[in-house]
């Protein structure tokens, strides 16, 4: 269990800071299986799991998705056979918060 895993979201507005490129450096200790990518010049934190079929796919989807609900903070999810790739970034801010490295986090401990 990560020690960023246990941190508390917090509500994020349209003016709270997007991470620094420190602070994204230091997060992504914890969570180094996930890549930053950028789209539409918006950075975003990407992983994909593996599975031995759908069903279990859609498990963790599903398990991402009551986590997600739980914390009022939303991640894209693609679920194909065997896999589904989860995509964590802040809406409101166009970027990465310290919010989606949390949810990155408990993301991981939901696939274990």
């Amino acid at each position: 269990m990560s020690q960023l895993s246990q941190q508390q979201c917090e509500a994020c507005t349209p003016e709270a800071p997007q991470a620094s490129e420190e602070e994204i450096a230091t997060y992504r200790r914890d969570i180094p299986d996930w890549e930053v990518v950028e789209r539409d010049g918006i950075p975003q934190l990407e992983r994909a799991f593996s599975f031995r079929n759908f069903q279990q796919a859609l498990d963790f989807t599903n398990r991402v998705g009551a986590l997600a609900e739980e914390a009022g903070h939303h991640p894209a999810l693609l679920t194909e056979w065997g896999k589904v790739t989860v995509t964590w970034w802040s809406h409101k801010i166009k970027g990465l918060h310290k919010n989606d490295f949390v949810m990155a986090a408990r993301t991981d401990e939901a696939a274990d």
